[in-house]
């Protein structure tokens, strides 16, 4: 394991032992990887599911959840507390009735254990759509004050590189409001990872060898980013290898505060951003952590539904360190 995640490891055993809910509790990565968690007292995972279920689940594949917590949404002690503080979240747009539906569902219930304090986060994704796990995250826990949108980005880890790539999961077309603000919280979420943020806003084009609708909207975006904080170290546009390659950089953007050391990268495009990630994770050898939620009140984090054990186990400690 990269020493960002022994890093992670040994902060989170350092201090209270923070509870993660997987609503997923009968699959079997997640209860591979929560027996993990719970064994070496890194968290407390919170199992979802009937219990007998989940239990019976763990024998068949072998593994120890003694140490887990197991909620039934079904015979949930608190329910009637979830429905109301549920109901005035929703200030009017779900019935009680529609509630008490929703709530039987691993993925709403989990995310209101969230948001009554009950945990400190949530990851899901493994069976469920990536839907299935921010539309809750955006009704209850919501985005922090002044964001706007959330977005998803990947700690890619090759060795003792680290880089962070967003927005690779939400949004579509993002305006330069959007790419501002993805680049501000790519930003805090970098040094949440021990990463120093220098910020590389990426096109087609580096500093307007190219000019479109496109490119000028990634550079509108940049004087967007520094009205929100002027402290950021952030440049662009740039082409990839001039954020990446020092030689390049000397020679296509010789004024930049970047010089090819840049270590985030916001992508112009939801499907540049996915195409990128993935090309570095399956060319590059990278490892890809995430997508991690940017923007909310409160961790919640989406998995791949082709992740493995490992995957999971380490985006809950990403959930437990945004947590901390």
């Amino acid at each position: 394991m990269s020493h960002l995640f022994t890093n992670l490891t040994q902060a989170l055993k350092e201090n209270e032992k923070r509870l993660i809910v997987f609503p997923e509790g009968t699959d079997e990565r997640i209860l591979s990887a929560t027996s993990k968690l719970a064994e070496k007292e890194i968290l407390t995972p919170i199992l979802i599911g009937d219990e007998s279920e989940v239990l019976a689940k763990a024998k068949a594949f072998n593994v120890n959840i003694e140490k887990c917590k197991i909620i039934n949404p079904l015979n949930y002690e608190k329910m009637n507390e979830m429905i109301d503080s549920f109901l005035e979240i929703r200030q009017g747009k779900t019935t009680k009735e529609e509630a008490v539906e929703m709530l039987k569902t691993e993925s709403y219930f989990g995310t209101m254990l969230v948001s009554m304090n009950e945990a400190d986060g949530l990851v899901s994704g493994a069976v469920n759509s990536t839907s299935d796990t921010v539309r809750p995250a955006l009704q209850i826990i919501k985005t922090r004050p002044g964001i706007k949108k959330t977005s998803g980005v990947f700690v890619m880890v090759r060795g003792e590189e680290r880089y962070i790539f967003g927005d690779c999961a939400i949004n579509i077309a993002p305006t330069s409001d959007d790419l501002a603000e993805i680049a501000v919280e790519s930003h805090k979420t970098a040094k949440v990872f021990g990463i120093e943020p220098k910020i590389a806003m990426l096109s087609f084009s580096t500093k307007g060898s190219a000019q479109s609708e496109e490119t000028e909207r990634v550079v509108e975006a940049i004087s967007k980013a520094k009205e929100i904080n002027d402290n950021l170290i952030i440049d662009g546009e740039f082409q990839f290898d001039t954020a990446f390659v020092p030689s390049v950089a000397a020679k296509k953007a010789p004024e930049s505060e970047i010089q090819g050391d840049a270590t985030v990268f916001v992508f112009p495009s939801l499907e540049a951003g996915n195409i990128g990630y993935k090309l570095a994770e399956r060319l590059g050898e990278f490892e890809a952590v995430g997508p991690i939620l940017q923007g909310l009140n409160k961790p919640v984090n989406d998995l791949s539904r082709g992740c493995n054990s490992e995957d999971v186990y380490k985006l809950a400690l990403v959930t437990a360190a945004q947590a901390k």
